[in-house]
Protein backbone atom coordinates (compact mmCIF):
# COMPACT_ATOMS: atom_id res chain seq x y z
CA UNK A 1 0.00 0.00 0.00
CA UNK A 2 0.97 3.63 -0.36
CA UNK A 3 1.08 5.61 2.88
CA UNK A 4 -0.01 9.22 3.38
CA UNK A 5 2.20 10.21 6.30
CA UNK A 6 5.72 9.29 7.41
CA UNK A 7 6.81 9.82 11.02
CA UNK A 8 10.50 9.67 11.91
CA UNK A 9 12.23 9.15 15.20
CA UNK A 10 15.03 11.70 15.53
CA UNK A 11 18.09 10.39 17.40
CA UNK A 12 19.57 7.46 15.51
CA UNK A 13 17.14 7.74 12.61
CA UNK A 14 17.38 11.19 11.04
CA UNK A 15 20.41 12.40 12.91
CA UNK A 16 23.38 10.68 14.48
CA UNK A 17 23.36 12.54 17.80
CA UNK A 18 25.21 9.74 19.55
CA UNK A 19 28.47 11.52 20.31
CA UNK A 20 26.78 14.43 22.10
CA UNK A 21 24.29 12.19 23.92
CA UNK A 22 26.87 9.67 25.11
CA UNK A 23 29.49 12.24 26.13
CA UNK A 24 26.88 14.21 28.05
CA UNK A 25 25.67 11.06 29.83
CA UNK A 26 29.28 10.19 30.66
CA UNK A 27 29.83 13.71 32.02
CA UNK A 28 26.72 13.54 34.22
CA UNK A 29 27.56 10.12 35.63
CA UNK A 30 31.15 11.08 36.41
CA UNK A 31 29.98 14.27 38.10
CA UNK A 32 28.03 12.18 40.63
CA UNK A 33 30.74 9.59 41.16
CA UNK A 34 29.27 6.74 39.12
CA UNK A 35 31.70 4.24 37.63
CA UNK A 36 31.47 4.68 33.87
CA UNK A 37 33.47 3.44 30.86
CA UNK A 38 36.24 5.73 29.64
CA UNK A 39 35.12 4.96 26.08
CA UNK A 40 31.92 6.98 25.73
CA UNK A 41 30.69 4.79 22.85
CA UNK A 42 29.94 2.04 25.39
CA UNK A 43 27.02 4.21 26.52
CA UNK A 44 25.13 3.81 23.24
CA UNK A 45 22.01 2.65 25.11
CA UNK A 46 21.41 6.30 26.06
CA UNK A 47 20.55 7.11 22.44
CA UNK A 48 16.77 7.01 21.98
CA UNK A 49 15.03 6.11 25.27
CA UNK A 50 14.05 8.76 27.87
CA UNK A 51 17.04 9.74 30.02
CA UNK A 52 15.16 9.30 33.30
CA UNK A 53 14.46 5.67 32.47
CA UNK A 54 18.00 4.88 31.30
CA UNK A 55 19.70 6.38 34.35
CA UNK A 56 17.44 4.30 36.60
CA UNK A 57 17.50 1.03 34.65
CA UNK A 58 21.20 0.97 33.77
CA UNK A 59 22.75 2.62 36.86
CA UNK A 60 20.21 1.97 39.59
CA UNK A 61 19.57 5.66 40.24
CA UNK A 62 16.56 6.59 42.32
CA UNK A 63 13.96 8.86 40.68
CA UNK A 64 15.42 11.87 42.53
CA UNK A 65 19.00 10.93 41.58
CA UNK A 66 17.91 10.42 38.00
CA UNK A 67 16.47 13.93 37.93
CA UNK A 68 19.78 15.32 39.16
CA UNK A 69 21.66 13.31 36.54
CA UNK A 70 19.35 14.58 33.79
CA UNK A 71 19.92 18.18 34.92
CA UNK A 72 23.70 17.70 34.82
CA UNK A 73 23.43 15.94 31.44
CA UNK A 74 21.44 18.84 30.00
CA UNK A 75 23.95 21.41 31.20
CA UNK A 76 26.66 19.90 28.99
CA UNK A 77 24.29 18.91 26.18
CA UNK A 78 22.85 22.43 25.88
CA UNK A 79 26.27 24.06 25.86
CA UNK A 80 28.18 21.57 23.71
CA UNK A 81 26.56 18.23 23.00
CA UNK A 82 23.59 19.28 20.89
CA UNK A 83 25.83 20.13 17.94
CA UNK A 84 28.04 17.04 18.26
CA UNK A 85 25.73 15.57 15.64
CA UNK A 86 25.41 14.92 11.92
CA UNK A 87 22.68 13.86 9.52
CA UNK A 88 22.84 10.27 8.34
CA UNK A 89 23.81 9.68 4.71
CA UNK A 90 20.89 10.09 2.34
CA UNK A 91 18.51 11.76 4.82
CA UNK A 92 18.31 15.17 3.16
CA UNK A 93 17.63 13.74 -0.34
CA UNK A 94 15.08 11.34 1.22
CA UNK A 95 13.16 14.18 2.87
CA UNK A 96 13.23 16.19 -0.35
CA UNK A 97 11.88 13.24 -2.35
CA UNK A 98 9.16 12.41 0.19
CA UNK A 99 7.98 16.01 0.14
CA UNK A 100 7.96 15.97 -3.66
CA UNK A 101 5.95 12.73 -3.56
CA UNK A 102 3.29 14.49 -1.51
CA UNK A 103 3.75 12.79 1.87
CA UNK A 104 3.11 14.48 5.19
CA UNK A 105 6.31 14.23 7.22
CA UNK A 106 6.65 14.38 10.98
CA UNK A 107 8.96 13.68 13.90
CA UNK A 108 8.02 11.79 17.06
CA UNK A 109 10.94 11.80 19.48
CA UNK A 110 11.69 11.43 23.18
CA UNK A 111 14.16 14.28 22.74
CA UNK A 112 13.19 17.75 24.07
CA UNK A 113 11.61 19.68 21.22
CA UNK A 114 13.88 22.67 21.78
CA UNK A 115 16.88 20.49 20.82
CA UNK A 116 15.09 19.02 17.79
CA UNK A 117 14.17 22.47 16.48
CA UNK A 118 17.74 23.69 16.98
CA UNK A 119 19.17 20.81 14.97
CA UNK A 120 16.54 21.03 12.22
CA UNK A 121 17.55 24.67 11.76
CA UNK A 122 21.24 23.82 12.04
CA UNK A 123 20.98 21.28 9.21
CA UNK A 124 18.53 23.41 7.16
CA UNK A 125 15.81 20.75 7.01
CA UNK A 126 13.00 22.41 8.99
CA UNK A 127 11.04 23.12 5.81
CA UNK A 128 10.39 19.41 5.19
CA UNK A 129 8.41 18.75 8.37
CA UNK A 130 4.69 19.30 8.85
CA UNK A 131 4.73 18.23 12.49
CA UNK A 132 7.48 18.03 15.15
CA UNK A 133 6.53 16.25 18.39
CA UNK A 134 9.15 16.07 21.11
CA UNK A 135 9.00 16.32 24.88
CA UNK A 136 9.43 19.17 27.34
CA UNK A 137 11.97 19.41 30.13
CA UNK A 138 9.17 18.98 32.67
CA UNK A 139 7.55 15.98 30.96
CA UNK A 140 10.39 13.97 29.46
CA UNK A 141 9.12 10.49 30.33
CA UNK A 142 6.14 10.58 27.98
CA UNK A 143 5.69 7.12 26.40
CA UNK A 144 6.79 6.90 22.77
CA UNK A 145 3.33 5.66 21.83
CA UNK A 146 1.78 8.89 23.14
CA UNK A 147 4.24 11.03 21.18
CA UNK A 148 3.44 9.10 18.00
CA UNK A 149 -0.28 9.47 18.71
CA UNK A 150 0.12 13.26 18.95
CA UNK A 151 1.84 13.33 15.57
CA UNK A 152 -0.85 11.17 13.91
CA UNK A 153 -3.54 13.44 15.37
CA UNK A 154 -1.81 16.54 14.01
CA UNK A 155 -1.66 14.93 10.57
CA UNK A 156 -5.38 14.10 10.63
CA UNK A 157 -4.76 10.79 8.86
CA UNK A 158 -5.66 7.21 9.71
CA UNK A 159 -2.98 5.28 11.67
CA UNK A 160 -3.13 2.63 8.92
CA UNK A 161 -2.06 5.30 6.45
CA UNK A 162 0.95 6.16 8.60
CA UNK A 163 4.46 4.69 8.62
CA UNK A 164 6.67 5.08 11.69
CA UNK A 165 10.44 4.94 11.02
CA UNK A 166 12.81 4.40 13.93
CA UNK A 167 16.00 2.70 15.00
CA UNK A 168 14.91 1.07 18.29
CA UNK A 169 12.22 -1.32 19.50
CA UNK A 170 10.56 1.59 21.36
CA UNK A 171 9.65 3.07 17.96
CA UNK A 172 8.25 -0.21 16.68
CA UNK A 173 6.29 -0.85 19.88
CA UNK A 174 4.90 2.71 19.82
CA UNK A 175 3.72 2.28 16.25
CA UNK A 176 1.97 -1.03 17.05
CA UNK A 177 0.12 0.49 20.01
CA UNK A 178 -1.21 3.14 17.60
CA UNK A 179 -2.08 0.54 14.88
CA UNK A 180 0.45 2.11 12.51
CA UNK A 181 2.99 0.23 10.39
CA UNK A 182 6.68 0.55 11.19
CA UNK A 183 10.11 0.34 9.55
CA UNK A 184 13.31 -0.38 11.48
CA UNK A 185 16.28 1.74 10.39
CA UNK A 186 19.43 -0.39 10.35
CA UNK A 187 21.73 2.64 9.98
CA UNK A 188 20.92 3.74 13.54
CA UNK A 189 21.55 2.13 16.93
CA UNK A 190 19.18 -0.83 16.67
CA UNK A 191 19.74 -4.18 15.01
CA UNK A 192 17.90 -6.55 12.72
CA UNK A 193 16.97 -9.05 15.45
CA UNK A 194 15.69 -6.25 17.67
CA UNK A 195 13.33 -5.20 14.88
CA UNK A 196 12.25 -8.77 14.16
CA UNK A 197 11.46 -9.43 17.81
CA UNK A 198 9.53 -6.15 18.07
CA UNK A 199 7.49 -7.05 14.97
CA UNK A 200 8.60 -4.33 12.55
CA UNK A 201 6.67 -4.46 9.27
CA UNK A 202 9.78 -3.52 7.29
CA UNK A 203 13.54 -3.43 7.84
CA UNK A 204 15.36 -0.72 5.91
CA UNK A 205 19.09 -1.02 5.24
CA UNK A 206 19.54 2.51 3.91
CA UNK A 207 17.66 5.80 3.95
CA UNK A 208 16.56 5.47 0.32
CA UNK A 209 14.55 2.35 1.25
CA UNK A 210 12.03 4.49 3.13
CA UNK A 211 10.76 6.17 -0.05
CA UNK A 212 10.31 2.73 -1.67
CA UNK A 213 8.36 1.52 1.37
CA UNK A 214 6.23 4.68 1.52
CA UNK A 215 5.30 4.40 -2.16
CA UNK A 216 4.48 0.70 -1.93
CA UNK A 217 7.36 -0.52 -4.13
CA UNK A 218 9.71 -2.03 -1.55
CA UNK A 219 10.84 -5.65 -1.69
CA UNK A 220 12.03 -7.18 1.59
CA UNK A 221 14.65 -9.89 1.11
CA UNK A 222 13.73 -12.94 3.17
CA UNK A 223 16.16 -15.61 1.94
CA UNK A 224 19.30 -15.70 -0.22
CA UNK A 225 20.55 -18.83 -1.96
CA UNK A 226 24.03 -18.79 -3.49
CA UNK A 227 24.36 -19.99 -7.10
CA UNK A 228 27.87 -19.06 -8.26
CA UNK A 229 30.91 -17.26 -6.86
CA UNK A 230 33.58 -16.20 -9.31
CA UNK A 231 36.54 -13.86 -9.59
CA UNK A 232 34.45 -10.88 -10.77
CA UNK A 233 30.83 -11.70 -9.94
CA UNK A 234 28.66 -13.69 -7.57
CA UNK A 235 25.17 -14.87 -8.45
CA UNK A 236 22.38 -15.60 -5.99
CA UNK A 237 18.62 -16.15 -5.97
CA UNK A 238 16.66 -14.11 -3.44
CA UNK A 239 13.19 -14.76 -2.12
CA UNK A 240 11.51 -11.39 -1.53
CA UNK A 241 8.28 -10.31 0.12
CA UNK A 242 6.30 -7.81 -1.94
CA UNK A 243 4.27 -5.00 -0.48
CA UNK A 244 0.98 -6.91 -1.02
CA UNK A 245 2.20 -9.85 1.08
CA UNK A 246 3.05 -12.16 -1.83
CA UNK A 247 6.55 -13.46 -2.53
CA UNK A 248 8.73 -13.57 -5.63
CA UNK A 249 12.14 -14.80 -6.77
CA UNK A 250 14.94 -12.49 -7.90
CA UNK A 251 18.12 -13.68 -9.66
CA UNK A 252 20.84 -11.14 -8.84
CA UNK A 253 24.43 -10.66 -9.99
CA UNK A 254 26.68 -8.91 -7.46
CA UNK A 255 29.59 -6.89 -8.83
CA UNK A 256 32.08 -4.64 -7.02
CA UNK A 257 31.44 -1.90 -9.55
CA UNK A 258 33.58 -0.09 -12.07
CA UNK A 259 35.05 3.21 -13.11
CA UNK A 260 35.31 5.00 -16.47
CA UNK A 261 37.19 8.11 -17.62
CA UNK A 262 36.23 10.58 -20.36
CA UNK A 263 39.69 11.99 -21.09
CA UNK A 264 39.77 15.13 -23.25
CA UNK A 265 43.00 16.24 -24.94
CA UNK A 266 44.05 19.85 -25.48
CA UNK A 267 42.89 19.39 -29.12
CA UNK A 268 39.39 18.47 -27.85
CA UNK A 269 39.71 14.81 -28.70
CA UNK A 270 38.25 12.04 -26.57
CA UNK A 271 40.47 9.07 -25.81
CA UNK A 272 38.63 5.88 -26.72
CA UNK A 273 39.93 2.34 -26.73
CA UNK A 274 38.97 -0.43 -29.15
CA UNK A 275 38.92 -3.96 -27.77
CA UNK A 276 37.25 -7.34 -28.22
CA UNK A 277 34.41 -8.03 -25.80
CA UNK A 278 33.65 -11.73 -25.27
CA UNK A 279 29.93 -11.49 -24.33
CA UNK A 280 29.16 -9.80 -27.67
CA UNK A 281 31.91 -11.45 -29.74
CA UNK A 282 32.85 -8.16 -31.38
CA UNK A 283 35.15 -5.15 -31.28
CA UNK A 284 33.71 -2.28 -29.26
CA UNK A 285 34.77 1.34 -28.84
CA UNK A 286 34.78 2.44 -25.20
CA UNK A 287 36.21 5.11 -22.96
CA UNK A 288 38.99 3.80 -20.64
CA UNK A 289 37.43 1.78 -17.84
CA UNK A 290 37.97 -1.02 -15.38
CA UNK A 291 36.53 -2.86 -12.43
CA UNK A 292 36.90 -1.76 -8.81
CA UNK A 293 38.63 -3.89 -6.25
CA UNK A 294 36.63 -4.34 -3.07
CA UNK A 295 36.85 -1.16 -1.00
CA UNK A 296 38.92 0.68 -3.62
CA UNK A 297 38.44 4.41 -4.06
CA UNK A 298 36.84 5.00 -7.51
CA UNK A 299 38.98 8.08 -8.22
CA UNK A 300 42.19 6.15 -7.60
CA UNK A 301 40.91 3.36 -9.83
CA UNK A 302 40.08 5.84 -12.59
CA UNK A 303 43.59 7.30 -12.54
CA UNK A 304 45.01 3.78 -12.68
CA UNK A 305 42.88 2.74 -15.67
CA UNK A 306 43.71 5.91 -17.61
CA UNK A 307 47.41 5.25 -17.08
CA UNK A 308 47.25 1.54 -17.83
CA UNK A 309 45.07 1.70 -20.95
CA UNK A 310 46.19 5.00 -22.49
CA UNK A 311 49.52 5.76 -20.79
CA UNK A 312 48.02 9.08 -19.70
CA UNK A 313 47.86 11.12 -16.52
CA UNK A 314 45.55 14.07 -15.98
CA UNK A 315 46.08 17.43 -14.30
CA UNK A 316 42.33 17.80 -13.68
CA UNK A 317 39.88 15.01 -12.84
CA UNK A 318 36.25 15.72 -11.97
CA UNK A 319 33.11 13.68 -11.29
CA UNK A 320 30.50 13.12 -13.99
CA UNK A 321 28.21 11.03 -11.79
CA UNK A 322 27.50 7.32 -11.55
CA UNK A 323 25.26 4.99 -13.50
CA UNK A 324 23.46 1.68 -12.95
CA UNK A 325 24.13 -0.11 -16.28
CA UNK A 326 21.88 -3.14 -15.74
CA UNK A 327 19.50 -2.48 -12.81
CA UNK A 328 17.18 -5.34 -13.71
CA UNK A 329 19.51 -8.02 -12.37
CA UNK A 330 22.97 -6.64 -11.53
CA UNK A 331 24.23 -4.50 -8.63
CA UNK A 332 27.08 -2.94 -10.62
CA UNK A 333 27.63 0.80 -10.23
CA UNK A 334 29.96 2.61 -12.64
CA UNK A 335 31.58 5.85 -11.50
CA UNK A 336 32.33 8.20 -14.41
CA UNK A 337 34.97 10.94 -14.34
CA UNK A 338 36.11 13.59 -16.75
CA UNK A 339 39.79 14.40 -17.22
CA UNK A 340 41.69 17.29 -18.83
CA UNK A 341 45.29 18.52 -18.87
CA UNK A 342 46.62 15.21 -20.17
CA UNK A 343 50.24 14.10 -20.24
CA UNK A 344 51.29 10.93 -22.04
CA UNK A 345 53.75 8.16 -21.30
CA UNK A 346 53.75 4.40 -21.89
CA UNK A 347 50.77 2.06 -21.67
CA UNK A 348 50.82 -0.41 -18.77
CA UNK A 349 48.35 -3.06 -19.96
CA UNK A 350 47.47 -6.06 -17.80
CA UNK A 351 48.43 -9.56 -18.90
CA UNK A 352 45.93 -10.77 -21.48
CA UNK A 353 44.69 -7.24 -22.23
CA UNK A 354 44.88 -6.13 -25.87
CA UNK A 355 43.50 -2.83 -27.14
CA UNK A 356 44.15 0.16 -29.39
CA UNK A 357 43.94 3.77 -28.21
CA UNK A 358 41.81 5.75 -30.63
CA UNK A 359 41.59 9.53 -30.06
CA UNK A 360 38.53 11.05 -31.77
CA UNK A 361 37.25 14.63 -31.99
CA UNK A 362 34.55 15.25 -29.40
CA UNK A 363 31.88 16.25 -31.92
CA UNK A 364 32.60 13.19 -34.04
CA UNK A 365 32.39 10.96 -30.94
CA UNK A 366 29.03 12.55 -30.11
CA UNK A 367 27.83 11.82 -33.66
CA UNK A 368 28.81 8.16 -33.21
CA UNK A 369 26.75 8.06 -30.01
CA UNK A 370 23.72 9.45 -31.83
CA UNK A 371 24.09 7.20 -34.87
CA UNK A 372 24.39 4.02 -32.86
CA UNK A 373 27.96 3.28 -33.88
CA UNK A 374 28.96 3.49 -30.22
CA UNK A 375 26.91 0.94 -28.27
CA UNK A 376 28.57 0.91 -24.85
CA UNK A 377 26.34 2.68 -22.29
CA UNK A 378 29.06 4.25 -20.12
CA UNK A 379 30.80 5.58 -23.21
CA UNK A 380 27.64 7.14 -24.64
CA UNK A 381 26.69 8.74 -21.32
CA UNK A 382 30.21 9.97 -20.57
CA UNK A 383 30.69 11.56 -23.99
CA UNK A 384 27.28 13.22 -23.90
CA UNK A 385 27.93 14.65 -20.43
CA UNK A 386 31.36 16.06 -21.22
CA UNK A 387 30.12 17.52 -24.51
CA UNK A 388 27.36 19.38 -22.67
CA UNK A 389 29.88 20.66 -20.12
CA UNK A 390 32.09 21.87 -22.97
CA UNK A 391 29.15 23.58 -24.66
CA UNK A 392 27.90 25.36 -21.51
CA UNK A 393 31.37 26.48 -20.44
CA UNK A 394 31.68 24.24 -17.37
CA UNK A 395 35.07 23.13 -18.72
CA UNK A 396 37.33 25.06 -21.07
Amino acid sequence: MRYKAIIFDFDGTLCDTGEGVMKSAQYALKSFGYEVPEDYTELSYFVGPPLMITFQEKFGASPRQAQELVAKYRKRYTETGVFESELYNGIKPLLKNLKKDGFKIGIASSKPKIYIDALLNHFNISEYFDCVCGVSFTADCEPKSDIIARCIKDFDVSPKETLMVGDRSYDIDGAKINFADSAGALWGYGGKFEFIEAGADFIAEKAEDIESIALGFFEQTEETAGIFSGRIITVHEDTVSLIDGTSAKREIVDHNGGVAIVALTDDCEVLTVRQFRAPYKELIYEIPAGKLEKGEDPLDAGKRELLEECGATAENIFELGKIYPTPGYCSEVIHIYGATGLSFGKQQLDDGEFLDVCPIPLEKAFAHCMSGEYKDAKTIIGIMKIREMKRNGSIS
